[in-house]
C-alpha cells in the first residue's frame, strides 16, 4: 500500500467516526436535498465532517426477480466489479486503490445494494465508476468462470454453517411459495450456478438494471450542485429497470412446525423459532411489536439473555427480533446457539420465557428502559457519515420520507404500554411457531 493510500484510508476512517453536525444539533430533514437526477432518485445530505464522503444506493434486481436460474441476479451482481466494457477489474481496481476509495456491491432478496466511501476531492472519480459499472458492465466469459467458482465455494462452505442452515430452513418453512422472501435452498442454489450460462446474465441485466427505482443517497463534504451534476454525467441516456415486488397477503399460519437440519460434527445447535408476521415495518403494530421484541431479546439488558444464558448458562448467545419487513411482510425470530447437550434444556427455557412474556407482555419500566436505550442508540448511529447513509436508505425503502429520521425518536418515545402489550397478544401465539434446529441434532 502506497503513502497516498495510507493518507488517504487514515483521513476516511477519521472522518467516518467524527460527529456528522448538524445530524444532533438539528432536525435532519431540513438539511437534506432531494432530486431527480437522470432519473434517479438522489438524496444529498451534506454534513460538517470534513473531507469524508459516503454514499449509498440501491436498485430492486436481486435475487427474488430471478426467473427461471435462481443465480443469475447473484452472479449478475458479482460480475460487476469483474470489469466494463471499457476497463478491466484491475484498472478499476488501482484507480480506487491509488486514493484510498472504495466501491462495492451486495444482491440481497430484493435489491443490489452500492456502498461506496471516498474523498471530497474523489467524488466525480467514484461516482463515475459507479455509473461505469451499473451501466456495462463487461461480462467477459473468463470472469464469469471466476465468479462461477467463487460463487460455488461459497454456497458449499455455508452447507457447513449451522446459523446458515437453520436460517435457510425457517425461510423456507414460514415464507409461501412465490413469496419474494421465500429463497431457494443452497443446494438449489450450486446447482443453478453450475448451469447458468452468461446470455442469461446479459438478458438479466439488460431487463432489470436501469435508473427507474434506483435510489443514491451521498452524507458527507461535497457541494450539491457539483454532486447532481456528476451524476448526470455518469448517468445520463440510460433507461429502464424494474419495480419493487409486492407479494399478496400470506394466510397466518395454523399450526406448529418442527424441521431439524443435520450438520453433523458441529459443537453447536443453531435453533430459529418464530413466524411470518404479515407486517411490513411501515403498518400499525409494527413499532409497538418491534419495542416489545426488543425488551425480550435485543442486546444483553434483554430477558432472553439475562435468564436463559446469564442466570441459567445454557446458551452461547441468544436474541429476538424482526426483520425483511421494508418491502413486503417480514418474520418474527428468536434465534440462539446450544451445546447439543443442553439443547432440550435451552429450548424449553427459551419457551418459557417466550410464553411469559406473550401472556403477561412487559412492564412500564422496561418500556420506558427500552425507549431510552432506543432513542440514545438511534442518535449515535446517525453521528458518522455510515450511520446517517444507512438510516436514510432504510426510511426510503420503509416507505418514509426522508423526514422521518427526525419522526423516528417521537415515534418510539409515543409508544404507550398498552399499545405494545396489545401488539404482542395480537400477533404473537407460542402455539404456533416454526421451529428449526440446525447442528448435530
Amino acid at each position: 500500500m502506497n503513502s497516498l493510500k495510507l493518507l488517504s484510508t487514515a483521513i476516511l476512517l477519521l472522518a467516518s467516526a467524527t460527529l456528522a453536525v448538524p445530524a444532533l444539533a438539528a432536525q435532519i430533514a431540513q438539511h437534506i436535498v432531494r432530486s431527480k437526477i437522470a432519473g434517479i432518485d438522489l438524496i444529498a445530505y451534506p454534513t460538517a465532517v470534513k473531507d469524508v464522503v459516503t454514499i449509498v444506493g440501491s436498485l430492486p434486481a436481486g435475487d427474488a426477480f430471478a426467473q427461471g436460474n435462481a443465480a443469475v441476479p447473484t452472479l449478475v451482481g458479482m460480475m460487476l466489479d469483474h470489469g466494463t466494457k471499457t476497463q478491466d477489474q484491475f484498472k478499476i481496481a488501482r484507480q480506487l486503490e491509488s486514493v484510498g476509495a472504495e466501491v462495492n456491491f451486495e444482491v440481497g432478496v430484493q435489491l443490489v445494494e452500492i456502498r461506496a466511501r471516498c474523498l471530497k476531492k474523489d467524488l466525480p472519480l467514484v461516482i463515475g465508476l459507479i455509473a461505469e459499472q451499473l451501466r456495462t458492465p463487461a461480462f467477459a466469459p473468463a470472469e464469469f468462470v471466476k465468479v462461477q467458482q467463487a460463487a460455488i465455494g461459497a454456497l458449499q462452505q455455508s452447507l457447513e454453517n449451522t446459523n446458515a442452515r437453520a436460517t435457510e430452513a425457517f425461510n423456507r418453512a414460514i415464507f409461501a411459495q412465490g413469496n419474494p422472501n421465500r429463497t431457494p435452498s443452497t443446494e438449489e442454489m450450486i446447482a443453478a450456478v453450475q448451469s447458468a450460462s452468461l446470455e442469461e446474465l446479459k438478458r438479466f441485466h439488460a431487463a432489470h438494471y436501469g435508473p427507474a427505482h434506483l435510489t443514491l443517497i451521498v452524507v458527507g463534504d461535497f457541494a450539491v450542485r457539483q454532486l447532481q451534476a456528476e451524476v448526470k454525467k455518469g448517468f445520463s441516456g440510460w433507461s429502464g429497470g424494474s419495480d419493487f415486488l409486492h407479494a399478496p397477503p400470506q394466510a397466518p399460519a395454523t399450526a406448529a412446525q418442527e424441521l431439524s437440519v443435520p450438520v453433523p460434527g458441529k459443537a453447536s445447535v443453531s435453533v430459529a423459532l418464530g413466524f411470518a408476521t404479515g407486517l411490513r415495518y411501515k403498518d400499525p403494530d409494527s413499532l409497538a411489536l418491534r419495542v416489545g421484541t426488543a425488551i425480550l431479546g435485543s442486546g444483553f439488558t434483554s430477558r432472553l439473555m439475562g435468564t436463559v444464558r446469564d442466570k441459567e448458562g445454557l446458551t452461547y448467545g441468544i436474541g429476538a427480533g424482526m426483520g425483511d419487513d421494508a418491502l413486503s411482510e417480514g418474520f418474527w425470530r428468536i434465534s440462539a446457539t446450544f451445546a447439543p447437550a443442553l439443547l432440550d434444556k435451552g429450548s424449553a427455557s427459551t419457551r418459557r420465557e417466550l410464553l411469559k412474556w406473550s401472556r403477561e407482555g412487559v412492564t412500564a419500566e422496561e418500556l420506558t428502559a427500552r425507549k431510552t436505550n432506543l432513542i440514545g442508540a438511534y442518535q449515535v448511529s446517525l453521528s458518522t457519515t455510515q450511520g446517517l447513509a444507512a438510516a436514510l436508505q432504510q426510511a426510503v425503502l420503509r416507505g418514509y420520507p426522508v423526514s422521518w429520521l427526525d419522526d423516528y425518536p417521537r415515534a418510539i418515545d409515543a409508544l404507550t404500554l398498552d399499545e405494545v402489550n396489545r401488539a404482542i397478544k395480537k400477533h404473537v401465539d407460542p402455539q404456533k411457531l416454526v421451529l428449526v434446529k440446525a447442528g448435530t441434532v
